[in-house]
């Protein structure tokens, strides 16, 4: 008999702004049409599957506050499956169309690297019946490479040569299990990849061993003929003093340094960008402007605390500001928004798992309506475009393209006696204009 984990909550609906059913949808209509698409087809939402079903509350300062039903079992295994039966419930009750996972959040860990990943592979085929009985689909697979203490000092970034070999074995097992279950994406986050302190560290050679690594995934990727992308999710500390994946933009040096910038696009989350010291829509900008723009992780951080809170978003100003960054580089590709997100570790109860979703995925189908109306009313587009115009003129556009010289344009300059003068940037009535959209 199939067990219930969610007290009978059936699947949430839309039912208008109007609604004061804490589990509908006010905003959300999946074939809502927006700009050519659906919301459905725009957001593309997942649920995560470690913060969602194996977070056990536990914090730095405290033990465990969750007692979930479906951890309830002595068999690894068995309460392995139960919280699969857990998660597809949760599923369907939302009504989502893509999910999210670590090898180690699905199966336990065996005694050996074998056995471990014939655990995965069990559950992965699980999966493939629960997909094909459902609909639904997995956004992105990944190898957890940072919990163990194996990987105490990095997966492909260690010391020892046999730990590197080891992550690579958890990598090919679950990359070949994405594949098979029809992943869009594959995802690299380098949880351990960086350093405590240098006295101890030769930088050089663990970035050309994280090179070679990734590099190997690739041309594993290449070899069963997988058709997703690869994806590396930008982080700049915590665990480690100094993460080598620091930003959008220390990654894209990464890549470029190792040939990799055609073959890899990046993850990008919320909190991580905001404890790089950037706000979220500059690392969606600056990653769709470089071309290796791949996904979103939709959590936030806690401004009061400097750490990784992963808490669902509750701010439509930011949330809209990112999904119009999103829209106007052209949307997700084979990307999407993955709930990478807890609850906070007081809401005890299961159902405590579908108001944060309900929440967040309102929250973010309202910021779509908004951002949608914003790039169809074209007023922050055609400020931008004029501010820009000048350099369309043939003369100046032959610059970009390499047709003039240094030398050239000083003598413009100083021949036709020029004394450019500035410009009002416009910014608060930029400001101004945003706001009223609320």
């Amino acid at each position: 008999m199939t067990k219930h984990y969610f007290n009978g909550i059936s699947t949430v609906a839309y039912q208008g702004i109007d609604s004061t059913d804490p589990l509908s949808f006010r905003w959300y209509r999946h074939d809502k049409k927006l700009l050519g698409k659906t919301m459905a087809e725009h957001l593309k939402f997942a649920v995560c599957y470690w913060h969602t079903f194996c977070w056990t509350g536990t914090d730095p300062f405290g033990g465990d506050t969750f007692i979930r039903p479906w951890f309830n079992d002595t068999d690894p295994m068995r309460a392995a499956r139960n919280k699969a039966d857990a998660a597809f419930e949760l599923y369907r009750i939302l009504g989502v169309p893509y999910f999210t996972f670590h090898d180690r959040d699905i199966a336990p860990e065996g005694d050996t690297l074998a056995e471990s990943n014939a655990n995965v592979r069990q559950i992965g085929e699980l999966f493939a019946d629960k997909m094909q009985a459902t609909g639904m689909k997995l956004l992105w697979g990944t190898a957890n490479l940072f919990s163990h203490r194996r990987y105490m000092a990095g997966a492909a970034t260690n010391p020892d040569p046999q730990v590197f070999a080891y992550a690579a074995g958890q990598v090919k097992n679950v990359l070949e299990l994405t594949h098979e279950l029809k992943g869009s994406n594959y995802v690299l986050w380098g949880g351990r990849e960086g350093y405590e302190t240098l006295l101890n560290t030769d930088m050089k050679r663990e970035l050309q061993q994280l090179g070679r690594f990734i590099n190997m995934v690739v041309e594993h990727k290449h070899k069963i003929g997988f058709k997703g992308t690869v994806l590396i999710e930008p982080k700049p500390c915590e665990p480690t003093r100094h993460q080598y994946d620091f930003d959008v933009a220390s990654v894209y040096a990464f890549l470029k340094s190792f040939g990799l910038e055609d073959e890899v696009k990046i993850n990008i989350e919320q909190n991580h960008a905001i404890l790089a010291g950037h706000s979220f829509e500059h690392e969606i900008a600056l990653a769709q402007a470089l071309g290796v723009f791949g996904s979103i992780d939709m959590n936030r951080g806690d401004y009061l605390c400097g750490w990784d809170t992963d808490q669902f978003p509750d701010s439509l100003g930011e949330v809209t500001m990112a999904l119009y960054t999103l829209l106007k580089g052209g949307g997700f590709d084979t990307g999407g928004l993955n709930f990478d997100a807890k609850i906070r570790r007081q809401s005890l109860d299961p159902e405590d798992l579908v108001y944060a979703h309900v929440g967040a995925i309102d929250l973010c189908a309202h910021a779509l309506i908004i951002a949608a109306r914003m790039i169809e009313d074209k007023l922050l587009s055609d400020f931008v475009a004029a501010r820009y115009s000048g350099w369309h003129q043939p003369e100046n556009a032959s610059i970009l393209e390499g047709k003039a010289t240094l030398a050239d344009l000083s003598d413009k300059v100083i021949n036709a006696k020029l004394d450019p003068q500035p410009v009002s940037g416009r910014q608060e009535f930029l400001e101004n204009l945003v706001n009223r959209y609320f």
